[in-house]
């Protein structure tokens, strides 16, 4: 069995997620597509009080890029991403449909308001399918106007039109062309949207998809539990073990043993160890890198808590937290958000971590700056709270890089 340290380990993950390379002067669509075939997904989220949760991975890996990119990718042909269920919701490599169509066919995890829909309200079901079929691409909005407005408790406070397409979409029946302005899905039939040749590939059978899904994981990852593997795409625990003992057996997975950690990892066998990890970024709560956190806390030594949800009164950190990496350490934690009207980049807190290099600041000040730019703010508005606050409102006032 294969020994690895913690830092042998973490820097595998680094290089395995895309955070070896260096960023390059102009972001191509080659570059999102080397991205895209590394992490398979960018999770979606409501969230937008600095930037949208899908466009962060892309930053974090290739620094300032046109979004447009991302945008062309999913909502225009020829479409490398489609909208499904993956870790959560996310746009999703579409070359990993065949392998999640079995959760499609077999509506695994499906919750409660979907599956109420199918089975109470049939009709209406068939009728939004129907719209979809004949009038797509529509926002649940659109489809809505052509019924009376009967609402019921349905999962958060959704329409029974609402339900009956996310049970459509859960199934594959229906799928997002794109979203609006507004944040808002265009579904329309898959067919539609879909590239072809993708389209035609008949679905894996459901132990060589957990095979395919958990093979794709190991190579996301690098090194990784059982439990990693599976939360990647949040798989079900008896086919994942079963899924990566036929992969041990075939030699697609290797055992390893990580210092410190409690349970037995595995080691993709294409994985390599750099002897140096440079990488410099700020992390979504939703980067692959970091959304297990028990992963998190094990390869890094951060213990990493979203806080959106606690009492303001309560929190620790902030509200809408972004992990600092530099090198291969994750070092610091700042709070930000997005004036967009004021053009302004709010850090609204900043705190280093136990053992943080002296020049944490002065590299995150830059980073910051290279954010501010990419989203085109023309001020960044130093923090008051936080040990890191004043070493980091000093290096941004030395710094002219984000002016």
């Amino acid at each position: 069995m294969i020994q690895l340290t913690t830092l042998q380990s973490r820097r595998i993950a680094l290089r395995a997620q895309g955070f070896t390379k260096r960023r390059p002067e102009l972001v191509s669509t080659r570059h999102l597509n080397q991205i895209v075939s590394r992490v398979g997904f960018f999770q979606i989220d409501s969230v937008n009080v600095l930037v949208r949760a899908h466009y962060m991975p892309l930053f974090s890996r290739l620094g300032p890029y046109d979004r447009d990119l991302l945008d062309h990718a999913y909502g225009r042909a020829p479409r490398r991403l489609f909208e499904y269920w993956a870790h959560e919701a996310a746009l999703v490599d579409v070359s990993l449909r065949s392998a999640l169509r079995f959760r499609m066919e077999s509506g695994a995890r499906m919750w409660g308001s979907m599956m109420r829909v199918a089975v109470e309200h049939p009709v209406i079901v068939d009728w939004v399918r129907s719209e979809v079929r004949d009038r797509g691409p529509l926002t649940a909005r659109q489809i809505e106007l052509d019924v009376p407005k009967v609402r019921d408790q349905w999962g958060w406070n959704w329409s029974i039109v609402k339900a009956a397409l996310e049970y459509l979409f859960y199934k594959g029946e229906v799928t997002s062309a794109r979203r609006n302005s507004q944040f808002e899905r265009l579904y329309d039939l898959p067919e539609r949207v879909i590239p072809a040749h993708h389209f035609a590939v008949p679905a894996l059978e459901t132990d060589e998809a957990h095979r395919h899904l958990v093979r794709f994981a190991s190579r996301a990852h690098g090194i990784a539990t059982e439990r990693c593997l599976r939360d990647y795409f949040r798989l079900q625990p008896g086919p994942t073990k079963q899924a990566v003992a036929e992969l041990v057996d075939a030699g697609e997975l290797v055992p390893a043993n990580v210092s410190g950690w409690k349970r037995p990892a595995f080691l993709h066998p294409e994985a390599t160890i750099p002897r140096k990890v440079a990488a410099r970024a700020l992390l979504s709560p939703f980067d692959p890198l970091v959304f297990e956190r028990t992963r998190t806390e094990q390869l890094f030594g951060f213990r990493y808590r979203i806080e959106i949800y606690v009492p303001e009164t309560k929190r620790v950190h902030g509200y809408y937290v972004l992990p600092f990496l530099l090198g291969d350490r994750l070092v610091a934690r700042v709070d930000l958000k997005a004036d967009r009207e004021g053009g302004r980049l709010l850090v609204r807190s900043a705190w280093a971590e136990p053992g943080a290099p002296t020049h944490t600041a002065a590299e995150l000040a830059v980073e910051l700056g290279e954010l501010a730019r990419w989203l085109e703010l023309s001020e960044i508005v130093p923090p008051e709270r936080g040990d890191l606050a004043a070493d980091l409102s000093s290096a941004l006032q030395a710094t002219s890089t984000w002016q």
